[in-house]
């Protein structure tokens, strides 16, 4: 029987491999630039591999948050989807759900982000073009008509607005019949990478954290199986960041939200196992992998011997993954699905809780039901026919990984030392920090595609082939006349003086800084006040936010 190597047989073998041969150009990992190493051996483990790697549902995590992973149970195949009117958005759910996704996953339209009505001046000519028009509690309703609220599991992508939207829910859910308690799901309401990548906001930030942790204290009192927030890195990836900088924001964001909801007097066992994250899955397959167990890993740590959480749940960090949007190409986008495939597998082995897959025409358009139902089916190809399922962390213990993993998780405490000295990470971002390094490692990556360094098929390299013109799903200008037509319909026919109540009870309650808001936009949305009128309410109080521009 072969023995393992020992350090001599391992430099002997460096020296004759490589003594004459020449190597072709040193790949890189995009970790920190390091170039990777032609072979990787039991010397790049840590002293006491077993302590760092450990097993599955166990300290410190490294292999998976569950004993069983997907032996037990596969991961949730959560699509995105959202246009038009709710009517609209409602009908591709149910299709999605035919087709056999197990959860839904809403994307709101830039108004609605932005917290906006659908007839204000600023939404004019994009109601509806990236996501669905939500603008009412009647709204809200439409959007999920025949689908069972107590057993369907719901995620809704949106940020500065997430407590009104949270409100639509909940009471659109009540005039259904489902209590708060009974709601599963998720919503983003993470605002600090708002400030960081995305720019969506409505508040200040100090006003826009209270909410945030309004949010948390409430449903850690009345619903208990609702995320009240996603900690997302995805975006922060998506504008141009490195993986290990999305590790490290990702969590020094989400551990600011603890520190807030400890500052406000919460136990962080009441709201910590109800915390889940958002992660990208890019194409540096294995880097990827790395970047999640060293999540983890992090995350586990963190949350028992800095804040002191007992409960088992509060350390383990579930998250959803999507695969990149800003991979695809708009130039032969029919590579996007061996992209997103690889991308997903990622994912998969890095052992995601759910997963959304990206439809190959994303780049030039929102998805056709052709695209959805590959990307969807590419999630069941793996699930159902690759054989990775039916092992857990089969990649635990790979030299190569695992160096990967150790390093992943150096360079993101190195990012919380910087955070830390410059007072956390609310003032990291208002000084412009993590802007800066993103934008800084976004110019860098752009450069590598221009140069041809780093290679992009069909783009800068094998662009020879098939361009034809893809149909893509084209926007009916009548949504946005519909959806105009159905808010002034809902302030028409609304009790006009409890909806002036109620507006003005909630901009009162935001004068008083002790006062939890969730009630108060509950109560708005009872008396069918807009997303737009709640937010112009709080703007009254907390003001406007302007970024100053970092390069």
């Amino acid at each position: 029987m072969a023995t393992r190597p020992g350090v001599t047989d391992v430099e002997r073998w460096e020296r004759e491999r490589f003594r004459s041969a020449p190597e072709r150009d040193a790949p890189f990992s995009t970790i920190s630039g390091e170039p990777i190493k032609p072979l990787y051996t039991e010397r790049d483990l840590p002293a006491d591999p077993e302590a760092a790697i450990g097993l599955p549902g166990e300290l410190p995590y490294t292999r998976g948050v569950y004993g069983s992973m997907y032996r037990g149970r596969l991961w949730t195949m959560r699509q995105f989807a959202g246009f038009g009117t709710a009517r609209e958005t409602n009908r591709r759910f149910h299709y999605l759900l035919d087709q056999g996704q197990t959860g839904l996953s809403t994307a709101f339209d830039m108004p609605s982000l932005m917290g906006h009505d659908s007839d204000h001046p600023l939404s004019l000519g994009e109601v509806g073009r990236e996501g669905v028009a939500i603008d009412t509690v009647k709204d809200m309703d439409a959007l999920f008509a025949g689908i069972p609220l107590d057993q369907v599991s719901v995620s809704m992508t949106i940020n500065a607005p997430a407590p009104i939207m949270l409100a639509f829910y909940v009471v659109a859910a009540e005039r259904r019949g489902f209590s708060s308690r009974e709601l599963a799901g998720t919503i983003q309401t993470d605002i600090l990478k708002e400030y960081i990548a995305q720019k969506e906001w409505c508040f200040p930030v100090d006003p826009a954290m209270r909410l945030v942790t309004d949010m948390v204290q409430w449903c850690s009192e009345q619903m208990p199986r609702w995320h009240p927030i996603s900690i997302s890195g995805y975006h922060i990836r998506e504008a141009g960041s490195t993986a290990a900088q999305e590790l490290a924001f990702t969590l020094k964001d989400g551990l600011t939200y603890v520190e807030q909801a400890v500052a406000r007097g919460l136990d962080v066992d009441a709201f910590a196992p109800r915390l889940s994250f958002f992660f990208n899955a890019h194409l540096d397959f294995f880097e990827e992998i790395a970047k999640y167990r060293a999540a983890r890993r992090i995350w586990a740590r963190e949350l028992r011997d800095t804040y002191g959480a007992r409960d088992e749940r509060s350390l383990l960090m579930r998250f959803h993954t999507q695969t990149a949007g800003v991979s695809l190409t708009a130039q032969q986008p029919l590579n996007n699905i061996v992209r997103t495939a690889i991308e997903a597998l990622a994912g998969v082995l890095g052992g995601t809780q759910s997963l959304h897959t990206n439809s190959y025409d994303e780049a030039l358009a929102l998805p056709t039901e052709e695209s959805v139902r590959v990307a969807l089916r590419t999630q069941q190809i793996i699930a159902e026919e690759t054989g990775v399922a039916n092992t857990i962390d089969p990649l635990g213990g790979s030299y190569f990984l695992e160096a990967l993993t150790d390093r992943m998780e150096e360079q993101a405490y190195e990012y919380f030392h910087k955070i830390d000295e410059l007072g956390g990470m609310v003032e990291a971002v208002k000084r412009g920090f993590p802007q800066g390094e993103i934008a800084d490692a976004a110019f860098r990556f752009q450069q590598e595609v221009e140069s041809g360094v780093r290679k992009v098929v069909g783009v800068n390299c094998y662009t020879d082939g098939d361009d034809a013109e893809t149909a893509t799903l084209k926007i009916d200008p009548a949504f946005e006349i519909d959806q105009v037509q159905r808010i002034r319909e809902v302030r028409e026919r609304r009790d006009r003086t409890a909806t002036a109540v109620a507006l003005q009870t909630l901009e009162d309650a935001a004068r008083e800084p002790s006062e939890n808001l969730m009630p108060y936009l509950l109560d708005a949305a009872r008396a069918d006040a807009t997303e737009g009128e709640m937010i112009q309410a709080l703007q009254r109080v907390f003001g406007t936010y302007s970024e100053s521009p970092t390069f």
